[in-house]
C-alpha cells in the first residue's frame, strides 16, 4: 500500500500517511499520460491564426491582360496567389484545436500522474498550508522552512484563499491550485508537489468513486 509522509508547519515529520492503492499505485501508462498532456496543450490554444485568401483580399476584379496573343502567360487575376498582394494558398483559418478524451481516461491518467510523483519521492504532504501574514516573502520563507527549494513547485490548497493567491502571484515557479482544477500537465510539469492533508485525502475521494 503506498504511503506518504505528512509534516508539519515546521517541516518536522509527523506520521505516515497511508493511500488507497486504487488511486495511488495504479501502473504507469506513458501514453496515456501523453495523450491527456497533448489534449490539456491543444486546448489553450487560440485558433485564432487567420490569413485572407483571393476571394478575401482587394481588388484583381479585372483581367490583367487579354488570355492571347501577348505572348505571356494567361492570367485572370492580380490577386491570385502568384502575385504579390495576392492572396495565400492553404493558409490557416480560425478552429479549434480541442481534443476529445473520454473521461474515466482522464481519470485513470490523473492517478498515473500522482502514482509517478509518488514512486520519484517529489510529493510532499502537509497538515495545512498556513500563513501569518499573506505576502510572498512570507509565503517563501515558510516553504522554504519546509525543506522545498525555489524550484517549479504546484501547492494545492483545499480552499484557494485571496491571501494566498496574492501571496503566490509574484512567485515565478510557484502555482497554487485547488484538488478539482489539478491537471496530469501540471503535476509532470512541476518538479514538487506540495498537498496539504484535506486536499490530498479530497482528492483520492474524488479519483476513487
Amino acid at each position: 500500500m503506498p504511503q506518504v509522509r505528512v509534516i508539519d508547519a515546521n517541516g518536522q515529520s509527523k506520521e505516515m500517511l497511508e493511500l488507497n492503492p486504487d488511486v495511488f499505485g495504479v501502473e504507469l501508462r506513458v501514453p496515456l499520460l501523453h495523450q491527456a498532456v497533448t489534449r490539456e496543450l491543444a486546448g489553450r490554444r487560440a485558433g485564432t491564426a487567420d490569413t485572407r485568401g483571393r476571394s478575401e483580399v482587394s481588388g484583381g476584379g479585372k483581367k490583367p491582360w487579354r488570355q492571347k496573343g501577348t505572348g505571356r502567360a494567361r492570367q485572370g487575376s492580380i490577386r491570385a496567389p502568384q502575385w504579390k498582394g495576392g492572396g495565400k494558398p492553404f493558409g490557416p483559418t480560425p478552429r479549434s484545436y480541442a481534443q476529445s478524451m473520454p473521461r474515466q481516461a482522464r481519470r485513470e491518467a490523473l492517478r498515473a500522474a500522482l502514482a509517478a510523483k509518488i514512486a520519484a519521492d517529489e510529493l510532499t504532504v502537509i497538515e495545512r498550508l498556513d500563513l501569518r501574514e499573506p505576502k510572498t516573502k512570507a509565503l517563501v520563507t515558510h516553504l522554504a522552512a519546509l525543506g522545498l527549494p525555489p524550484a517549479p513547485t504546484l501547492v494545492i490548497v483545499g480552499e484557494r484563499e485571496e491571501g494566498l493567491a496574492r501571496a503566490a502571484r509574484n512567485v515565478p515557479w510557484l502555482t497554487v491550485q485547488t484538488p478539482s482544477h489539478t491537471s496530469v500537465y501540471q503535476l509532470l510539469r512541476h518538479h514538487q508537489v506540495v498537498f496539504e492533508r484535506a486536499a490530498l485525502l479530497a482528492l483520492q475521494d474524488a479519483l476513487a468513486q
